[in-house]
């Protein structure tokens, strides 16, 4: 039995990066809050799962096929295993097209962590 879970994440405009949680030098952030970052961090801590983003991230067209990303040294069971904690932590999102899922990074989520850890006054 998995016990992971999908962590429900902020909507967020997609015309407009809106953080779900305040600059951190603008207030301690909420419990819940600390929660929600805390999952998204936790997943790109992973040096496999980091280069798998990093993959997605960098690709053309904003998308990548599982096919031109699962070369990062790991078996291909491993590499579905790390796209599946990326997608559960809500940094990518996923779609399947005949036999091939295509995985695209979720901007708004990447730009609420971004602002959360803005440091600038």
């Amino acid at each position: 039995m998995s016990k992971s879970e999908v962590v429900e994440l902020p909507v967020l405009d997609a015309g407009a990066a809106v953080p779900c949680c305040p600059p951190i030098t603008s207030a301690e952030l909420s419990p819940a809050d600390a929660e929600r970052m805390a999952v998204m961090f936790k997943a790109l801590s992973d040096p496999v799962r980091l280069r798998l983003f990093s993959k997605v991230a960098s690709h053309a067209g904003g998308e990548a096929c599982v096919c031109d990303i699962a070369d990062v040294g790991v078996s291909q069971p491993t590499v579905s295993h790390h796209l599946k904690k990326l997608r559960e932590s809500g940094l990518l999102t996923s779609e399947r097209r005949g036999t091939w899922v295509y995985y695209k990074v979720a901007p708004s989520v990447v730009a609420a962590m971004s602002a959360m850890l803005d440091l600038r006054d």
